[in-house]
């Protein structure tokens, strides 16, 4: 399948490059100006999990391909879009025009209503997917990253169409188990949340590396997150629906907190995870926090400590007041 990469950030980096490997033709549309800007390779440093518990370490310079134009008659069967969530409907706008034949995978976060965060594109070449992968790119240029051996793909509220189900064998082909998410929506609104409680506590301290092994951190991070439980509530959803996704929210937080920090400390893989975003001047934890204050104050949903965390987020990535 001819796989054109939407951008060249972390998730599509680690996934065109897993998806290259299992025999597709992968290429990445850039802006103007930036191919000469990234250079014809990637250097990765990447923890692959997809066939050993543990992963298995890549370390190489990977060629890639970009291009800088994007014709409505080209001749790619897949556009994989991942941006941050309040890049989404910019994207969404260039693409519609462009689509051409291609499925358009959009995976990543959502907050509004998924239909119309992609309103510019043609709904019945749309399939709805999230990463297990995350990383970061090091001040010396390195990708450093973790895949995780699954994806997450979902529907809203119909069974996948035959596009969608092409999409999902790509991702098989490439050795990567399938978890399916009927409610995806909904599915997507708790992650959000959760991402919200999460980066509320990593920007206090500066990013989400430093709540690696720090179980103070987490515990708030985790009451952050289940102050947030109404506001789903307020926005129609039925949180019975997903129960499995909310589980660390309702357990007992020093319990949880607790497990999270051992592992963080003490697991590879955990441990990477959290240690992969130690940008501080990252955009996403702060518009991500933004955007749900912003809902919880529109929807009249207390939640002192998203509120108390605002100093950290209110400012720009710059650190400029």
């Amino acid at each position: 399948m001819k796989i054109l990469m939407f951008g060249r950030g972390v998730i599509a980096t680690i996934y065109g490059w897993a998806l290259e490997r299992a025999g597709h033709d992968v290429e990445f549309y850039v802006r103007p100006g930036r191919a000469a800007t990234y250079g014809d390779a990637v250097d990765l440093d990447l923890l692959d999990t997809r066939r050993r518990v543990w992963g298995q370490r890549v370390a190489e310079k990977w060629p890639v391909r970009y291009r800088e134009t994007l014709e409505p008659d080209h001749d790619f069967d897949l556009i994989l879009l991942s941006v941050s969530h309040h890049r989404l409907a910019e994207a969404a706008a260039f693409l519609a025009p462009r689509v051409g034949r291609a499925t358009v995978l959009v995976f990543g976060n959502i907050w509004a209503e998924p239909l119309a965060a992609v309103g510019a594109l043609p709904a019945d070449r749309i399939a709805w997917g999230f990463p297990q992968a995350g990383g970061g790119f090091g001040a010396d240029g390195v990708l450093h990253g973790v895949l995780l051996p699954s994806v997450v793909f979902g529907t809203l509220g119909r069974p996948p169409t035959d596009r969608e189900r092409a999409v999902r064998q790509v991702f098989r082909e490439a050795g990567l188990r399938l978890k399916e998410r009927p409610d995806f929506r909904g599915w997507l609104w708790v992650h959000f949340v959760s991402d919200a409680g999460l980066h509320s506590q990593g920007l206090r301290r500066g990013s989400l590396s430093k709540l690696a092994g720090a179980k103070g951190d987490l515990r708030e991070a985790l009451l952050a997150g289940r102050e947030l439980l109404p506001l789903l509530e307020a926005r129609g959803l039925d949180l019975r629906r997903h129960r499995g996704g909310l589980q660390l929210f309702r357990a007992p937080v020093w319990l949880t907190a607790r497990v999270f920090a051992w592992l963080t400390a003490h697991v590879a893989l955990a441990r990477m995870a959290l240690q992969a975003h130690s940008d501080p001047d990252a955009e996403e934890p702060r518009e991500i926090c933004r955007d749900t204050l912003a809902e919880a104050r529109r929807l009249g949903i207390a939640v002192p400590r998203l509120e108390a965390a605002e100093p950290y987020f209110a400012r720009e990535a710059t650190g400029r007041a």
